[in-house]
């Protein structure tokens, strides 16, 4: 039989970002930071399909509004615009109550339960999100997380010949220039499989390799969902077609969203629906770490299982036939 590829006792926690772990979305402190209004510019990014449409071109919508900041840094609203800039801005992301707080003691429920250790069972959260990966990297819940997929830029983009050139010195100041990475709804999915199947944490294993399902480093099953709204239909439909638990939330103060989460149980999308509150003792947080408690005991029961079935008792020594002597006769009798 061959040596599993990992032990299969790790859980864990997949967040979106924008209205899931914070209120708004996430590129407003670099609005902010640049006098642009927010409004006009998904406005005119939610225009840009239909647009360019008449032009004669096809979009992505996600590329769409990667491509209007690139245009916002070319025509000088956003000029000198780079990952360093989009790290600092994420310090000022403001976050759902209970965040990050929730990341690490979540984490430590099971790190510190004695029955947990014994398995060396541990918790990990990812962040896959359609924002700025270089933003959350820069926002405080970045400690907290063990990865993020997020859409990125590339500054100072290689020039033809560069595979014939030594490394070229830069002392211009570096702006972001092309679209290097592009996280959609769609392409969500793929992270949850690069996490499924371990390929984040070993690059030798391809996200599109045949992985048998005893092999794979977190199964679906030990995988919970969660994020706010249909946009993520898809990766809720994978982690909980899969055995995983798929939760949605909302913000306390739109009806809307509370409805739309109403649909998404209803319709069999999620398994449950919760405010965007993580603090101590609210619901959410009682939800997801029953979830997690739940998780953690099954993974107990499957692993002692596993040695109950694998491992054979040693042989007994035979008790002796004893003879029994009744008060009332000298005769014995032999069992």
């Amino acid at each position: 039989m061959a040596t599993p590829l990992f032990t299969q006792n790790i859980i864990a926690c997949i967040w979106d970002f924008d209205k899931t772990l914070i209120p708004e979305y996430m590129q407003s402190p670099l609005f902010k930071k640049y006098g642009v209004n927010e409004s006009d510019f998904w406005a005119e990014t939610n225009a840009l399909v239909a647009e360019y449409h008449k032009r004669g071109y096809r979009l992505s919508g996600e590329i769409g509004y990667l491509n209007h900041i690139l245009t916002y840094v070319l025509s000088g609203k956003m000029a000198g615009l780079n990952n360093k800039i989009l790290q600092e801005v994420g310090k000022e992301i403001n976050f759902y109550p209970g965040l990050p707080e929730f990341f690490e003691e979540s984490r430590k429920y099971v790190s510190e339960k004695e029955e947990y250790l014994k398995h060396d069972i541990t918790l990990e959260h990812y962040v896959v999100s359609t924002g700025l990966a270089q933003m959350i990297r820069g926002s405080k819940i970045a400690p907290y997380v063990d990865g993020i997929w997020g859409c990125e830029f590339i500054e100072s983009p290689l020039q033809p010949g560069f595979l014939q050139q030594g490394e070229l010195s830069i002392s211009a100041e570096a702006e972001i220039a092309q679209i290097g990475m592009v996280i959609d709804n769609t392409t969500k999915t793929r992270a949850l499989f690069e996490i499924n199947k371990g390929t984040n944490k070993n690059q030798a294993i391809d996200v599109n390799a045949m992985v048998k399902l005893e092999h794979r480093r977190i199964p679906f099953k030990n995988m919970i969902y969660i994020a706010d709204g249909p946009s993520d239909i898809p990766s809720f439909s994978v982690v909980r077609n899969n055995g995983g638990k798929a939760f949605a939330v909302y913000n306390p103060t739109r009806r809307d969203e509370f409805a739309q989460n109403d649909k998404l149980r209803q319709s069999g999308r999620i398994d449950h629906y919760g405010t965007a509150d993580y603090s101590k003792g609210s619901a959410t947080s009682h939800w997801l770490k029953l979830q997690i408690q739940t998780m953690c005991d099954q993974i107990i029961i499957e692993r002692e299982g596993s040695v109950a079935r694998l491992s054979t008792p040693p042989p007994k020594h035979l008790n002796s036939p004893v003879s029994v002597h009744s008060p009332k006769s000298t005769q014995s009798h032999l069992f």
